[in-house]
């Protein structure tokens, strides 16, 4: 970082982006400019071109070179700015959430459109911060929804979330490797649960092994599946007998995920690529439907 405090917006920019020194690309790095100029200083792009004079204090300066520091680190810049976008919203997120995903994104978008208009009964299996909920309550006008987890650091960031949007949620503290879910007559359950293997970790960037929690993202090579077993166990007797199961999955267990599913008598299980061409999503008719 050069020593000359910027006197501009456009100066301002340029010094930050000179700053960032994580290994990423020119448009991500201008990307983490931008936002925080945005969060630090309540600057816009319109502002930025228009290349306005500033005079910053060295309290400002001082906090600026402190946020570049934890982008350098690699923490995410969702921890850092404290919350992150999901389905046009903002929801709070810490290290004890994983940060939404656009895979989920689809997955929230499939379930929209497969009840446009309906009323329905929720459950979701590992809220983390309670973004697919609190998006479905929102997007499908529901009055209510259940959602389990076993961490009550994550039930308490879940639970800011719905009361910033209103919503109404019961949060259950129960590990669903373990524990039934004490619900019954739901229409849909949805999980996102872990599903990245240990030997996937080599792939995955620094900035997720070093922040993002472990026991949301990683399941042993041996036992890939365990979450989807056991809580596709627990499900058949929560959903009602029309009920529907959606679950996130790797790409690489697709077909593995919907023989499971076929095993336990679940019906019409397909398989749904997301965006990127990549299998990404599992929907299934309850067993007894």
């Amino acid at each position: 970082m050069s020593e000359t405090t910027p006197d501009s917006t456009k100066k301002l920019l340029k010094w930050i982006i000179e700053s960032i020194e994580i290994d990423e690309s020119e448009s991500e790095i201008q990307s983490l400019a931008y936002l925080t100029l945005e969060k630090l200083f309540k600057i816009d792009k319109a502002e930025i071109i228009t290349d306005r004079s500033i005079n910053l204090s060295n309290k400002q300066i001082k906090e600026l070179k402190q946020f570049i520091g934890r982008i350098n680190n690699e923490e995410p810049i969702q921890y850092i700015l404290g919350e992150a976008d999901f389905f046009g919203r903002k929801f709070m997120v810490t290290p004890a959430v994983l940060i939404p995903r656009n895979e989920t994104e689809e997955l929230v978008n499939l379930i929209i459109q497969d009840y446009k208009d309906k009323s329905i009964k929720l459950l979701d299996i590992g809220t983390g911060s309670g973004c697919i909920p609190i998006t479905l309550i929102k997007e499908l006008k529901l009055n209510k929804a259940y959602a389990i987890d076993f961490d009550p650091r994550v039930i308490k960031i879940a639970k800011q979330n719905a009361e910033k949007y209103n919503v109404e949620i019961d949060f259950l503290m129960i590990d669903a490797l373990k524990e039934k879910f004490p619900i019954q007559g739901v229409d849909v359950i949805v999980s996102n649960p872990p599903y990245v293997t240990n030997s996937e970790r080599e792939l995955m960037k620094n900035n997720v092994l070093k922040f993002e929690p472990g026991t949301a993202l990683f399941v042993d090579d041996e036992t890939p599946l365990v979450f989807y077993e056991r809580i596709a166990e627990h499900a058949l007797e929560s959903l009602k007998e029309d009920g529907r199961l959606y679950f996130e999955i790797n790409e690489q267990f697709g077909d593995k995920v919907k023989f499971m599913l076929e095993q336990k008598g679940y019906k019409n299980v397909s398989i749904i690529a997301d965006l990127n061409g990549k299998d990404r999503i599992i929907r299934a008719s309850n067993a007894l439907a």
